[in-house]
C-alpha cells in the first residue's frame, strides 16, 4: 500500500496549486540548476545538529553505539540507564525535554555572529522526526519535548532575517539500526534480545535488514518509499530554502524526484549532498576542505565539537572557525557550522563566548566575507589544504594569505594569523608587463591609520601598523581591475621523502599522497587515514633505504567489518608485498595493533603503497605505517 501511494505521488503532481514544473527528476534536467545568489553571497550558516542523542552527553551516534556490546557507549549506558534489553533508546527519546530551549534568543546570537542562514535538524539516523510528522509517530510533537522543533526554529530564523534550511539523515537509518536487533554474546545477559527486537517498536528501529544489506543506503524498497514520503512531507510543509542529505542523493528516482520537488517549489532553494562535484546540487564535504578554487559552489559542514553534545569533547577556538571560513570562501566554498547545544537547548558558557568573539570580528571584517567571490587564485603562503572530507586541521599562520573579491575593484587579503607592526609583501600582486591593474589605496579593516604601500615587481609591499584587530587581519585593496593582475602560479610542495636509518620510522597519514578524495582525519587525538570506502583508493609515501635492511611492518586499524589490506614497496630493484586479513574491531574509535610481517629491502628509493585487497575490502581506518628495522 505504501509503495503504491508513493508511486502515485511520483507520477502525478498536485494539480491544485502545482507550480510550473521546470525541473524533471533526471540528472540531465537537474544539471541545469545553478546555485542562487543568496547562497553564494551568504558564505556562513549555523546548524543545530540537535536531538534526543544529546541527552546522555556522550556524543554522536549514541543510539547506535549503545547496542554495540563492549563499546564505551554501551558500558556508559549500562551504568547510567541499564541494559538495552529493558532500557533502550526509546527511553532516551522521552528524556529529551528541551526545557531551556529559546530559539529566538539563540537566533539573535547566531545572527550577530554572522550567520546568514540557519539549518535545523529534521531527522537523524535514529529515525526520530523533529517536526509534526504525518508519516511517523516517533516525532518531537508526540514524544520528548512535545514541540514542533523545526517550526519553532523556522519562526525564529524568519524573524531575524535568516534563510532557513533542514537536514535529513534518514536515508542511512535502516541499516544504521542493525545492532539494535542483537543481544549480548557473553555475560549475565547473554542471548537476551535488545529492545530493537520488540515487535511493537519496529516503526522506530525498523525491521531487521537482510544479511547482505550493509551499505550506507539500504536496498529495501519499502524504506525508499517511507523516506520519500517523510522527506517530502518536511519539504512541502516548511518550504525550506535549503535541504541537506547526509550522503549522496538517496534512492535513485525517489531522490531525483525529491530534488526536483524542492527546486520547483522554491526556485531559490538549495540542495546539498555528498559524493560528487556537480551543477545539479551543492557538493558537501563533511569536516572537509578544497585544495584549490572549485568551479561550482561547495560547502563544508563541521562542528565546534562533536556532532551531538559530548561532555568529553573540547570545543574549537574562534580563530580555527575563522580560518576555516576564510579558506573556504577563497575557494568558492561556504561554511555550515554546528553550534553544539546542551540536551536542554542551552549553550555552554564557552560556546557563548565563541559566538561573541565571532560577532566582534564580524563587526569589523564582515565585508571581506559576505557577497564576495574567488579571485584569480585562492591565496599564497606555505600551507596546502587537501581535498575531500574529514580533514580540516592545517598549520595556518600569518604567512598564509587568502583572497576574495567584491565587484571589479575591491580585493580583500586576509592573513590566517595575527600580524601587526611589520612590512609584508603580497607576491601575488606583483607588477609585470601582463598586470594592468593599478592599486589606488590599501586600508586595514578596523583601523583608521594610514597604510603605506609600494607596488613593485616583487609584489605589493604594505606596512601594517600596530592595530587592535584580534585573530585574523584583513587588508582592503582598491584597484582599477581585480582581474588584471598576474599572480605567479601556486606551486605544489615536493612530497616528503622518509629515510630509514636504523631507527623505527612512522609514515604519517598527514604526509600520505592520496589518489582519490579519501582523507586524513583525527580520532583519539591522532591522525589516521579514514573515510576509506572505495577499494580503488590507495595512499603512498616516498621512502629512501640507504642500506639493505630487514624491516618489520606494523600499524593500527579499526573497522566495523572484516577487511584486508596490502602494503607494497615499489623500487627500481623490485616489488615487495605484504598482505593481511583484518578482523572487525566493532568501533571506528577502537584501534588495534596490526602486524603485517617482515620484508627484506635492498638499498633503493621506494614508493610505499597502502591499498585495499580487492574482493575482501570493507572500510577501515588506518594509522599510517610503522617501519622497524630488525637488528642483525
Amino acid at each position: 500500500m505504501l509503495v503504491a501511494l508513493v508511486s502515485v505521488m511520483l507520477s502525478t503532481p498536485n494539480q491544485s496549486n502545482a507550480p510550473v514544473q521546470t525541473f524533471k527528476p533526471n540528472w540531465e534536467s537537474l544539471e541545469n540548476y545553478r546555485a542562487p545568489d543568496w547562497y553564494r553571497d551568504a558564505k556562513f550558516g549555523i546548524w543545530a545538529h540537535w536531538g534526543p542523542q544529546a541527552v546522555p552527553m556522550q556524543g554522536d551516534w549514541y543510539a547506535r553505539h549503545m547496542y554495540e556490546e563492549g563499546s564505551e557507549v554501551y558500558k556508559k549506558h549500562l551504568e547510567e540507564y541499564g541494559h538495552p534489553s529493558k532500557h533502550g533508546y526509546v527511553e532516551i527519546l522521552e528524556m529529551w525535554k528541551a526545557e531551556k530551549w529559546d530559539p529566538d534568543h539563540l537566533m539573535r546570537l547566531y545572527k550577530a555572529a554572522g550567520a546568514k542562514f540557519f539549518v535545523s535538524m529534521g531527522a537523524h539516523h535514529d529515525n526520530f522526526d523533529l517536526w509534526d510528522s504525518k508519516f511517523n509517530r516517533w516525532n518531537a510533537v508526540q514524544h520528548g519535548p512535545h514541540k514542533d522543533v523545526v517550526a519553532h526554529w523556522q519562526e525564529a530564523a524568519k524573524k531575524h532575517g535568516l534563510k532557513f534550511g533542514v537536514s535529513e539523515h534518514l536515508g542511512a537509518s535502516y541499516t544504521w539500526w542493525r545492532d539494535s536487533k542483537g543481544a549480548d554474546k557473553s555475560g549475565p545477559m547473554k542471548g537476551v534480545p535488545y529492545d530493537g527486537n520488540n515487535p511493537n517498536l519496529q516503526d522506530l528501529y525498523h525491521p531487521k535488514p537482510d544479511p547482505e544489506d550493509k551499505e550506507w543506503y539500504t536496498k529495501n524498497e519499502a524504506w525508499h518509499s517511507q523516506w520519500y514520503l517523510r522527506v517530502n512531507d518536511l519539504v512541502s510543509r516548511y518550504k525550506p530554502d535549503l535541504l541537506y542529505s547526509d550522503g549522496g542523493a538517496p534512492f535513485g528516482q525517489y531522490g531525483l524526484q525529491t530534488i526536483a520537488n524542492l527546486y520547483n517549489q522554491n526556485r531559490q532553494a538549495v540542495y546539498l549532498a555528498k559524493g560528487k562535484e556537480t551543477s545539479a546540487y551543492i557538493e558537501d564535504r563533511e569536516r572537509g576542505s578544497a585544495k584549490d578554487i572549485v568551479p561550482n559552489p561547495w560547502q563544508t559542514d563541521t562542528s565546534i565539537g562533536d556532532w551531538f553534545y559530548n561532555k568529553n569533547w573540547p570545543y574549537r577556538k574562534v580563530d580555527w572557525v575563522l580560518k576555516t571560513l576564510v579558506d573556504s570562501c577563497s575557494k568558492n566554498g561556504t561554511l555550515l557550522l554546528n553550534i553544539v547545544l546542551r540536551p536542554d537547548g542551552s549553550l555552554d558558557a564557552e560556546v557563548e563566548k565563541l559566538l561573541q568573539e565571532l560577532a566582534d570580528w564580524m563587526k569589523v571584517n564582515s565585508e571581506s566575507i559576505f557577497g564576495t567571490r574567488p579571485w584569480l587564485i585562492y591565496g599564497e603562503g606555505p600551507t596546502r589544504v587537501a581535498n575531500g572530507s574529514f580533514r580540516e586541521d592545517f598549520p595556518f599562520s600569518n604567512k598564509d594569505i587568502r583572497f576574495a573579491t567584491k565587484g571589479d575593484s575591491i580585493l580583500y587579503a586576509t592573513f590566517l594569523g595575527e600580524v601587526s607592526e611589520q612590512d609584508v609583501t603580497l607576491t601575488s600582486l606583483r607588477k609585470t608587463k601582463v598586470a594592468q591593474s593599478e592599486i589606488e589605496s590599501v586600508t586595514l579593516l578596523g583601523s583608521k591609520s594610514r597604510i603605506d604601500f609600494k607596488h613593485t615587481e616583487g609584489g605589493l609591499v604594505v606596512h601594517i601598523p600596530k592595530n587592535s584587530s584580534r585573530f585574523l587581519t584583513v587588508l582592503k585593496i582598491n584597484c582599477s581591475n581585480v582581474k588584471s593582475f598576474d599572480p605567479p602560479p601556486i606551486v605544489e610542495p615536493i612530497a616528503k621523502i622518509y629515510e630509514l636509518r636504523g631507527e623505527s620510522l612512522d609514515l604519517d597519514p598527514s604526509e600520505a599522497k592520496l589518489n582519490g578524495s579519501q582523507v586524513v582525519e583525527v580520532r583519539g587525538s591522532k591522525n589516521n587515514i579514514g573515510y576509506w570506502f572505495d577499494d580503488q583508493i590507495a595512499c603512498s609515501w616516498k621512502l629512501e633505504v640507504p642500506t639493505a635492511t630487514r624491516v618489520s611492518v606494523s600499524s593500527e586499524w579499526s573497522s566495523m567489518e572484516p577487511s584486508a589490506i596490502k602494503i607494497t614497496f615499489v623500487g627500481q630493484k623490485g616489488r615487495f608485498e605484504l598482505t593481511k586479513n583484518l578482523e572487525a574491531t566493532k568501533d571506528w574509535a577502537e584501534f588495534k595493533p596490526l602486524q603485517l610481517g617482515t620484508v627484506d629491502l635492498p638499498a633503493d628509493h621506494y614508493t610505499v603503497v597502502a591499498s585495499p585487497v580487492v574482493g575482501k575490502w570493507k572500510p577501515i581506518n588506518l594509522r599510517g605505517v610503522r617501519l622497524s628495522p630488525e637488528k642483525s
